[in-house]
């Protein structure tokens, strides 16, 4: 399906291969899934293809003891709200692929950021992501924000 030495750097992600095998297979894609198949990528076709991720980071505690966060990352940018602290971080990876520079407080990328944050409110609605980001665990409220006691 996919010609040998191909490169695509299209977004996609883990989501998307239920879909992925369920087209391989013929069957049909339930619509309620959020995901997207990967044929047409994989065959080389060139179709209407997102343009940014959503991803919401859970798991507390957890071996690698990153805080609770989502975020939207296209091809360029990385915008991360750590929900746990009401702690922003943006990235250009054109310019700091290893994210080693938060430039959310510069005043350069302040409309980027500003579009991005309304991307993420659209891609959180659109993936219907309710879920209750104003708890904090009280062992982190303890020790990063006391006066949220």
């Amino acid at each position: 399906m996919t010609k040998p030495g191909t490169i695509n750097t299209d977004l996609v992600q883990n989501l998307d291969y239920a879909e992925t095998f369920l087209d391989i297979a013929g069957a049909k894609i339930p619509a309620d899934m959020q995901g997207q198949s990967l044929v047409p990528l994989l065959k080389g076709e060139k179709i209407k293809w997102r343009d940014s991720l959503y991803y919401h980071y859970f798991e507390y505690p957890s071996v690698h003891m990153v805080a609770k966060h989502f975020g939207v990352r296209t091809q360029r940018y990385k915008l991360i709200r750590f929900y746990q602290f009401d702690e922003w971080e943006f990235y250009d990876l054109q310019q700091d692929p290893e994210e080693l520079t938060n430039q959310y407080n510069n005043p350069k990328y302040a409309m980027k950021i500003a579009g991005l944050k309304k991307q993420l409110d659209k891609l959180r609605e659109s993936y219907k992501d309710d879920s209750d980001i104003s708890v904090m665990p009280l062992e982190w409220r303890k020790k990063y924000r006391p006066e949220l006691r």
